[in-house]
């Protein structure tokens, strides 16, 4: 996607997400109504001046107004992913999606095999997991308390405390894992 189309799919984009008409948002931004309708239609190449106008008017990044936002699909082959590891290699963790500032999470496939754990220490304040296990048993701690879930099972906590991960089976744990961190 060239610039002028990234430009004109963003702002408008974050004009509607703030409920702002054209007159409301060129009030904001003291970009006149009809040039905010030509951007927004990708007709003209807006100057540096008139995003940077934008960008204070909305309260954004400037990097949110020009920055392509990719394919509507990324597909993440595993076997293009290279695993973190822990425990002796008995806990693999594949990061899929990385942290982004505009969904404010990650994802992750987590393999542990026998006996393999990971104690985690606490993320940023606000942060949650959202866990669904897809095979083996693993024994969750979330704080103090600890919880044991099978294949199917899924669990959500606060994760701004200690915590951890292990199999309690003799079978290999495989699960999805995303974590969602606050504003």
């Amino acid at each position: 996607m060239d610039v002028t189309n990234a430009v004109a799919v963003n702002a408008k984009e974050i004009r509607e997400r703030k409920n702002l008409t054209l007159d409301k948002a060129a009030a904001v931004t003291g970009v006149s109504r009809s040039m905010l309708a030509q951007i927004e239609r990708g007709e003209v190449n807006p100057t540096i001046s008139v995003l940077w106008k934008m960008a204070n008017g909305y309260k954004v990044s400037f990097t949110s107004l020009v920055e392509s936002r990719g394919e509507a699909v990324s597909v993440v082959r595993g076997e293009a992913i290279q695993p973190l590891k822990e425990d002796g290699g008995r806990y693999l963790n594949y990061p899929v999606f990385p942290f982004s500032e505009k969904t404010l999470f990650e994802s992750y496939r987590i393999v542990i095999q026998e006996g393999g754990s990971l104690s985690a220490q606490p993320h940023l304040k606000g942060a949650e997991e959202y866990i669904t296990v897809f095979s083996g048993t693993v024994e969750i701690t979330a704080g103090q308390e600890r919880f044991s879930l099978g294949k199917g099972d899924s669990i959500r906590f606060r994760a701004d405390v200690p915590h951890g991960y292990r199999n309690v089976g003799a079978d290999p744990v495989e699960l999805s894992m995303v974590i969602h961190y606050s504003r």
